[in-house]
């Protein structure tokens, strides 16, 4: 089991718009700051993310398309192995997050998981808020590039049962009709037996360890905290 992390600091003061950084050595206002959720696949990450009432960015529309040569395979099932994160655009990801952080607003793509590509983009905004989530499997890959760019406000990787989150993706899947059934009973428990190395190399990138009730206080801070914000 992962160890619990020392108590969040997240407050108004993490997502201050007022803090500079420097960009090639000039300071640059910031209208917001990004609060990076990771997890395993089926862990409630969308949905709790939703429910904050912050603006939600979905890091999973930066797959790459299906037809892309570099893509890794996984070997057992003989298919594209979706959750290895050379499957995902993180340069593409942390690029449009910095747009977004220093403008508010960024077009971002939006992914069909069974045409396996991106088909169209839609605009993002964080319309005045002073914080906003981005959510995704590959979330913690990025920690550090965030941290670079002085938009981190906050990384977590939300941890849960494997035998709950093994249920939660294999209903969501199939009522998504993502993959035939049989394969989506293989690879979910190719997932769950995988998961606790994926929490630790997740928390080794620099998330947090939270289970679902503190993930939400963190978030309802967060949220309560830009109340007192100036506007951009």
């Amino acid at each position: 089991m992962v160890s619990r992390a020392p108590p969040s600091r997240a407050s108004a003061a993490a997502v201050s718009v007022g803090d500079s950084c420097p960009v090639d050595g000039h300071p640059e206002r910031l209208l917001a700051r990004v609060v990076l959720v990771a997890g395993p696949s089926g862990s409630g990450k969308s949905h709790l993310a939703e429910a904050s009432g912050l603006p939600v960015l979905t890091l999973d529309d930066f797959y790459r398309d299906g037809d892309d040569p570099d893509l890794p395979r996984e070997p057992d099932l003989g298919i594209v192995d979706w959750d290895d994160p050379r499957a995902w655009d993180a340069e593409r990801a942390v690029a449009t997050l910095e747009t977004i952080c220093r403008t508010g607003c960024a077009d971002v793509p939006v992914y069909d998981i069974v045409a396996d590509r991106a088909t169209t983009t839609r605009r993002f905004c964080v319309d005045g808020a002073t914080a906003f989530v981005a959510e995704g499997l590959f979330a913690a890959e990025i920690v550090g590039a965030c941290r670079d760019r002085g938009i981190l406000a906050e990384a977590i990787v939300l941890h849960r049962a494997p035998w709950k989150n093994f249920a939660r993706r294999l209903v969501r899947d199939l009522v998504e009709r993502r993959k035939p059934p049989h394969t989506l009973l293989r690879r979910g428990r190719l997932l769950m037996a995988a998961e606790a190395e994926v929490i630790r190399r997740q928390v080794a990138l620099g998330c947090r360890p939270y289970d679902a009730r503190r993930l939400r206080r963190v978030l309802a801070a967060l949220r309560v905290g830009q109340a007192g914000q100036p506007a951009a």
